[in-house]
């Protein structure tokens, strides 16, 4: 029987590893992009940057130090250089996976940061692991730009969990939409007509704005906006504006608001306002052929008849006068019940005939 080489008897004092074996290890050396461990092997083992963790970012050097202990995996025996490529990461991302598995099957609510900001999603890392979580479960309503979610720590429910096919779901939607709902209970356990609440405007549309009352979106109509007129709520008002708004109708979990507060309504002391023989000042807010309507306050419009525009003929009131104009004028007649105001401009002109019967006498 042939004797051992010295090279050879030094081979077999090490002991013998695989790819994919999982193996102990001490750090001897540690760099910010590599660190070096020493595997009971007759080479060393190589962790790089990219298989210690997801985040490259991270400098290796403030994260483990020589002679800490490691559980790695092998890559490669050799990576062609005489070094054993082993991964840190993958080992932890299989315990981050189980991790996922345990939390999918109980339904368990996650809580991680996110990592990475896609086209169609948001990643979020468990212990290593990775979980994609698409634009349409991120937020219980529509959410045009992600970025503002990186390196936000987030909660999400696992909703698929198949680690073969690389396909790990996260829910955030499902969490805020129950969390709505409990609001919502809440919400309209106490809320009455006729409540004032304060609430932000969520969103503004032509025919008026959603208001968030926290939980509870309410409609604010265009009608509703104020005891003038509002011709365009997009100049009126802006996404994020705080409001103090009266509850007006509630109808199921629908609710509607008004910023029409009975105590500002022009028309509860129009009787004093607004008196017949009162002469007053106001604006042309619009015409027809028929007559003019006169502004006379926010949510006051009186007519001027085109036969009251002046002692001369007027064949149609945009003649003489234009919207936004002002004029005075005589209220000749007041009628609260109807909220109808007349108005006369040729009350205020000299009666010709009765000048013409003083220069006479």
């Amino acid at each position: 029987m042939s004797e051992l080489s010295f090279e050879q008897m030094l081979d077999e004092s090490f002991k013998t590893i695989h790819n994919g074996e999982v193996v102990e290890g001490t750090v001897i050396d540690v760099k910010p992009d590599e660190i070096i461990l020493n595997i009971g092997y007759k080479a060393d083992g190589i962790i790089t940057k990219n298989e210690y963790s997801n985040d490259q970012s991270v400098d290796l050097t403030t994260v483990v130090s020589v002679g800490d202990p490691m559980t790695v995996k092998v890559l490669k025996v050799n990576d062609g250089e005489g070094q054993v490529l082993l991964t840190y990461k993958r080992l932890a991302a299989e315990k981050g996976n189980e991790r996922l598995r345990e939390a999918f099957e109980s339904k368990e609510v996650l809580k991680a940061t996110v990592t990475q900001i896609l086209g169609g999603g948001l990643c979020a890392t468990v212990e290593e692991a990775r979980v994609f979580i698409p634009a349409s479960l991120v937020s219980d309503s529509y959410e045009k730009d992600l970025s503002k979610y990186e390196g936000q720590e987030i909660e999400f429910v696992i909703s698929e969990f198949n680690p073969r096919r690389n396909r790990v779901i996260g829910d955030r939607r499902q969490l805020l939409v129950a969390e709505r709902a409990e609001r919502q209970k809440e919400l309209f356990a106490k809320l009455q007509v006729g409540d004032t609440i304060e609430g932000t405007v969520k969103n503004v549309t032509d025919f008026g704005a959603f208001i968030d009352l926290g939980g509870v979106d309410g409609l604010l109509h265009i009608s509703e906006m104020s005891w003038g007129r509002v011709e365009n709520p997009k100049k009126v008002f802006q996404v994020g504006d705080t409001l103090k708004v009266l509850v007006k109708d509630i109808n199921d979990t629908k609710v509607a608001l008004s910023l029409k507060f009975p105590e500002m309504n022009p028309w509860a002391h129009a009787s004093e306002d607004f008196a017949v023989g009162t002469v007053i000042t106001g604006r042309v807010a619009r015409m027809t052929d028929f007559g003019a309507f006169i502004e006379l306050a926010p949510g006051v419009d009186a007519l001027l008849h085109v036969s009251q525009i002046s002692r001369a003929h007027v064949e149609k009131p945009s003649d003489v006068l234009s919207v936004g104009q002002e004029i005075t004028a005589k209220i000749v007649d007041l009628n609260e019940n109807e909220k109808k105001i007349s108005l006369s401009m040729k009350a205020l002109e000299p009666d010709e005939a009765q000048d013409a019967d003083d220069v006479e006498e």
